[in-house]
């Protein structure tokens, strides 16, 4: 760690920040929304801000990637052409957690692929993303540590990790050094600071472990070997196919595109939607066919999605650890749960070739 890279922000200045930000522009940050729920909102002050959290419910995407959103307008004739549409405003999000931070990183790579999806390219160049450490578990349904996001890996402008008078802020970017010139507030660190993030993060390791008994380094062996595994079927008889482990994901990006008429049938728009592979009609295709019929299937999708194909593609996990998914099953249905059957049906494979 280099101590220029590092400045800090007293406690007592944390209001005058946050409303020096929403000046600048549009901030959203985590505010609670009833008991254990939260989400991200407009704010102005700081004492509207939930510093500590649980995961909300909808994940950072929506900010990236909208549930709703316009692609293309056009007219039913030929002399006008179609236009298209990117929609956007600058925004500040303020307070997002690590696993948030690797969602985000996640679609990145995902929309930065040929072809290019220049809406969300457009629209992150627009989006200030400040981070905010959890120095300790959110709740019972976090695995941030298995797929390594429990700690900041970057995919952030500043990065805010409370040290108790104050916040150490790391500086990632020059729009994170353009916010923190703008607001005034902050000091530079100092080896004092250096080093009680030092032990900060050191008492962390602690703290977080593997949530689940297996090596991350194992994971895809775990998946290469569990292809056929009882599990699934035992998933297909609890899941309700509702799609909410999707939607509350926030690495998943699966969308559908669509094309509406107004009344007159002369002017429409095309527009995209969230979409969902957990949902009967997704692998559905011409004639007919589905090749991801079974809610087992589709099940074990979701987790192969996660935990094998995309560290072919991208070398990393697309699971991050937010317990979101566990969170919102209708059907109770946990991924660490999932993740220890599979491993213990593994070893029962292994034990057996022995046999």
């Amino acid at each position: 760690m280099e101590d220029s890279q590092y400045v800090i922000l007293k406690k007592e200045k944390f209001n005058d920040f946050i409303s020096a930000l929403s000046k600048m522009q549009k901030l959203v940050a985590p505010v609670t929304k009833g008991y254990k729920n939260y989400a991200f909102e407009e704010v102005t002050s700081g004492n509207e801000i939930a510093l500590k959290y649980i995961p909300t419910i909808l994940p950072l995407k929506k900010f990236f990637m909208p549930q709703r959103e316009t692609l293309l307008e056009f007219k039913l004739d030929k002399k006008s052409p179609a236009e298209a549409v990117v929609e956007y405003e600058p925004i500040t999000i303020f307070g997002a957690h690590t696993c948030d931070l690797s969602g985000i990183q996640c679609l990145n790579m995902v929309f930065s692929e040929r072809p290019k999806d220049y809406n969300y390219l457009t629209r992150k160049g627009k989006i200030t993303l400040i981070g905010l450490e959890c120095n300790e578990y959110c709740d019972e349904y976090a695995s941030c540590h298995l797929v390594n996001a429990s700690f900041p890996g970057g995919g952030y402008d500043l990065f805010f990790t409370d040290l108790g008078d104050y916040f150490i802020v790391h500086v990632n970017t020059s729009s994170g050094d353009d916010v923190v010139t703008a607001a005034g507030l902050l000091d530079k660190a100092d080896t004092t600071h250096i080093n009680e993030l030092h032990l900060l993060r050191d008492q962390k390791r602690k703290i977080f472990s593997n949530e689940v008994p297996i090596k991350t380094s194992l994971i895809t062996e775990l998946f290469d070997v569990t292809f056929r595994a009882r599990v699934w079927k035992d998933l297909e008889e609890r899941c309700l196919a509702c799609g909410n482990c999707t939607n509350v994901c926030p690495t998943c990006y699966c969308f559908d595109i669509k094309d509406e008429l107004d009344l007159s049938l002369r002017h429409g728009v095309r527009y995209r939607v969230w979409g969902s592979c957990q949902l009967e009609p997704f692998a559905r295709v011409a004639g007919g066919t589905n090749f991801r019929k079974d809610r087992s299937a589709r099940q074990r999708h979701r987790y192969y999605r996660k935990f094998r194909y995309p560290v072919d593609r991208f070398s990393r996990f697309f699971c991050t650890g937010c317990g979101r998914c566990t969170r919102t099953c209708m059907a109770s249905i946990s991924l660490k749960e999932t993740l220890n059957e599979l491993i213990k049906e593994s070893e029962d494979r292994v034990w057996k070739k022995w046999l």
